[in-house]
Formats: C-alpha cells, structure tokens, sequence
C-alpha cells in the first residue's frame, strides 16, 4: 500500500492526493498511457471521419489532439478523476453521415451546432441541469441510443472497408471480398479481434497499425514524407463557424441530437467507469461529477473553435482504471501522451481508411452491450427502443432514430392509459419532433 513519503509528498502528492486514493505516481502515470494506448484511435478515425466532408485532414488532426488536451486536463486538475476525454464516437458520425450528407449541410453548419451545444452545456453544468435532463428520460431509450450508435458506426465501417457496397438491386450487399481493401480490413478486423480476446492493452491501436503495414506490400498504405513534423496548421478548420442559420429547425433538431448523445454517452461513461473504480458514493453518486461535466463542455467549446466534432468522456478510460489509475495524475498522463502524438501526424495520416473500419465496426460492439438491459417484456417499453436501435442504421440518420423513438414512446405510453411513466421533457420534445416534421407539410 502506497504511503506518504519524502520521495512522493511533492505536487503531485498535493494536486492529486495519492496517498489517500492508495496509488503513486508510477501506477498512476502507467494507467495513463495505458488509456491513450486504447484511444489513440481516434487521432485516425476522427480526421478520417470528418474529412470526408470537406474538411482539411490536418487541421481536425491538431484539433483532435489539442481539444483531447484542454478536456482531460480540465479533468485532471479540477475533477481530480482518471477520465480521459476527446472527440467522441457516435457523434462525429452524426456529424458527418447524418448532418453533412444527410442533411445536405455544409461541415461550417455542423460545426457551429457543437459550438452552440457546448456553450449550453456550460450553461447547463453551472446550473446542473444536466443531471435532470438525464433523469427525465427514460432509461430504455437511454440504452436504446448507445445500441443504435453502435450499429450505425459498425455499418459505416463495413462500408468504408468496401465489405458492404451498394449495388445491384438490392439496397445493400456484399462486396467483393477478395479485393484488396476488403481483404485488408477483415484481416485487422480479426488481429484486433484475437488481441481483444488475450486481453491485449490497445487491442484497436494496434490493429490499425498492423493493418497498416500489411497495407504496404498490398499497395494501399501510402508511405509517410518523414516521421517527425510540426503539427498541421488548423486555419483551414478552426472558428468556421455559420451563423446564417441558427434559428432554423434544422439546427435546433442537430444541437438536440448533439445534446441528447453527449448527456447520456458522457454520464453514462461517467457511471460505469467509476463504479468499477468504487468512486461511488452511498447513495450511487459520483462526487464533483459537475467538475466532470464541465470537462467535456468546455472541451467541446474548444473543439468546435479548433475544427472538431463534441468532446466526450472515453469509456476507455476504463482501462487506465483498470491497470490502477485512481486520480487526475492518471489524466494528465493521458494528456501529456496526446501532445507527444501532435508531431507525429505524418504517421497517422498515412494510415488508410481500411486500416480503420475495422475499429469502428469493434466500437460498434463495445456500444451494443447495454441491449442485455432493456426491457423487451413490456411493448411500450420494447418498441420505442427498438425502433430507436433500427432507424438509425436504417434511415441512416442518429437523429430520426432518436425522433422514431421518443414519438413512439410518448404515444405508445399516451394510448395504453400510461401516461404517468411521461415526463414533461418528454411531452415537450415529443411535440417538437412532430411538429418539425408537420409544419413543412404545411407550408408547402
């Protein structure tokens, strides 16, 4: 058991009270790379995601990693927790697959919806308004909306790898397997795969880089002009903002949506980290879990400015904690790790788009585990989280997945007399989601 010594009572000692969370700064500064090593993914599938919508790849890379360092170490040194924080999963696919081409927005539009959505999520986390929010709605949907991102992210990753294409008549097939981006990418998928399997720390890291040079001989990994280099200029990406259409529906469904996933995917994270690290309290609550919220908030205020999509709290993070990461030292580690990564962005960019599908279809798994939790006996309960779950990967859109499954529940619940399980937050949005869906019809 650690103690108190000449050699650990220093700063850290004091910022982080080791001592009294039973670590040190040896454990604590390897459960902290042991976290980026299990995130650092996301420094190649993020710049990969949003460049597809126009954006400049090197731009949202330095994005990426600086909006990466002001959350967590927001989270380090003013929650005091080992969390580590970046541009989440499920809403950069929003933000490209859903705002961009589906919505036929321009990435300047999305962009300023994350800033809008950070800025009230500060407003929010001050007031802890947040908490309620997350309260009223129903824990089913709640669920519902991890499993459907899930499944939309692992759809986007097998059409990415080329695995599934469309084509013929049909509205989806299957690719040609042989060719050499299929080919590639099944392969990282079963490395990562066997890794996950062992228990391997940085399973997915290390299977897109494996994947990677595998792709060299294939003749689809691009070899890197150096290794070391200065990181890319975020000019191109950083305060585009689009301020023409703030008082649209559109925008007001986007922030919702923005909203709606980073509230439950944050304090989600938040929840089932910290109880595995025994953070809870009592009463099941996790103490300074508005410095937590506010991490992120700010995070996303800071990426948006950047050039990047909302900042979350990483379910990761579990890993450091697992390896014994108690404290904001753990935190900061991570932070320092993706400031080193900064300047190595030649060899991320170029890792090819094969070499990373095969990652967003394992996160695509790690996010359908709350499917075991939802009640499929109750029909008011088992539609709207069904139908939550489907027309996401169906409609291709996180947004009418949300809209099909707040309706449904709100009318199921209205007709079969059970109207005392609807909150008023319910009520309210449930009227917005049909009215935004009306009052075209009737204009036109």
């Amino acid at each position: 058991m650690p103690t108190k010594t000449v050699s650990n009572v220093g700063f850290f000692e004091r910022q982080f009270k080791l001592s009294e969370h039973n670590t040190d700064v040896k454990t604590e500064i390897l459960a902290g790379i042991t976290t980026f090593m299990t995130m650092a993914y996301i420094l190649i599938v993020n710049p990969n995601m949003l460049a597809e919508t126009g954006m400049d790849w090197g731009g949202v890379f330095t994005a990426t990693a600086v909006s990466s360092i002001i959350a967590t170490l927001i989270m380090a040194f003013l929650a005091n927790y080992p969390f580590a924080l970046a541009p989440g999963m499920g809403l950069n696919a929003f933000f490209t697959y859903s705002v961009v081409f589906g919505m036929s927005k321009s990435w300047q539009f999305a962009l300023t919806a994350v800033f809008i959505e950070g800025i009230i999520f500060i407003i929010l986390s001050l007031f802890k308004v947040r908490e309620a929010i997350f309260d009223a709605i129903p824990m089913n949907l709640k669920k519902a909306v991890s499993v459907g991102i899930g499944l939309f992210i692992a759809l986007i990753g097998f059409v990415n790898a080329g695995i599934v294409v469309a084509e013929g008549g049909t509205i989806v097939s299957l690719g040609i397997l042989t060719d050499r981006g299929p080919l590639l990418a099944l392969i990282g998928l079963l490395i990562m795969g066997v890794l996950l399997a062992k228990n391997v720390k940085g399973a997915l890291l290390i299977g897109i880089i494996a994947a990677t040079l595998i792709g060299i001989p294939m003749g689809i990994t691009p070899l890197p002009e150096g290794v070391f280099k200065a990181p890319p200029s975020v000019s191109q990406v950083a305060f585009q903002f689009e301020w023409s259409n703030i008082f649209t529906w559109e925008m007001l469904i986007v922030v919702f949506t923005f909203l709606f996933v980073d509230v439950f995917d944050t304090v989600g994270t938040l929840v089932g980290v910290a109880s595995k690290a025994d953070m809870l309290d009592e009463e099941g609550k996790l103490p300074r879990v508005s410095q937590a919220l506010f991490a992120d908030a700010v995070g996303t205020v800071a990426g948006a400015c950047l050039g990047t999509s909302t900042v979350t709290t990483y379910v990761e993070s579990a890993s450091g904690v697992a390896d014994g990461g108690r404290t904001g030292l753990t935190a900061l580690s991570t932070a320092a790790m993706f400031f080193l990564a900064l300047f190595f962005s030649p060899i991320f960019g170029m890792i090819p788009g094969q070499a990373t599908a095969p990652a967003l279809i394992i996160v695509g798994l790690f996010m359908m585990s709350p499917i075991r939790d939802i009640d499929l006996e109750d029909f008011t309960e088992a539609i709207p989280a069904f139908l939550t779950i489907v027309m996401m990967p169906f409609a291709y859109s996180i947004a009418e997945g949300i809209v099909f499954g707040m309706v449904s529940y709100v009318l199921l619940k209205l007709i079969t007399g059970k109207h005392k399980d609807i909150s008023l937050v319910m009520y309210i949005l449930a009227v917005l989601f049909i009215l935004k869906n009306i009052l075209p019809l009737i204009f036109n």
